[in-house]
């Protein structure tokens, strides 16, 4: 993430995180990086669907495409971004290894990334697969996918 933060710094952009199955591992990697207090606003780790809720996203999106969908996770980073006045919001939701009980609804080991540009109102979305039985790995993949994605959109 080192190449994403310095970028946004030399560009005076800020970004936002609304993290789910990655458990703040975003915002961890940013933060890691000498000088990420003046790009991070915020990181929200929303695991659950109340606070998916709370934190903007529409009931009756989850409720429509459920909240392991591209529309939720689009709702996600663009609520964030709006929330905390961010260049950049990133919106990850996605199931890794595991039944969720309380959303049976979405695809097993799918992850949804988006990432919003307020400033052009535009999503770069990516949709992926978990791809090991070790649920830390996968986690460090979709980081590595999301920092490429960054790169991509913010050069």
């Amino acid at each position: 993430m080192e190449k994403v933060v310095k970028r946004l710094i030399e560009l005076k952009k800020t970004i936002s995180t609304m993290e789910s199955c990655t458990g703040g591992g975003v915002a961890n990697a940013i933060t890691n990086v000498e000088g990420a207090s003046e790009i991070l606003k915020f990181s929200a780790v929303t695991y659950s669907n109340e606070y998916k809720i709370k934190m903007g996203v529409s009931s009756e999106v989850i409720d429509k495409y459920s909240v392991y969908s591209m529309e939720t996770a689009n709702e996600m980073s663009k609520n964030i971004s709006l929330f905390t006045n961010s260049n950049y919001g990133v919106g990850i939701t996605g199931k890794i290894n595991r039944v969720d009980k309380a959303n049976l609804v979405g695809e097993d080991n799918i992850i949804y990334i988006s990432i919003y540009d307020r400033d052009n109102d535009k999503y770069y979305n990516k949709k992926i697969k978990a791809i090991d039985d070790v649920r830390s790995k996968n986690k460090e993949m979709i980081i590595k996918i999301i920092e490429e994605e960054l790169l991509n959109i913010i050069e």
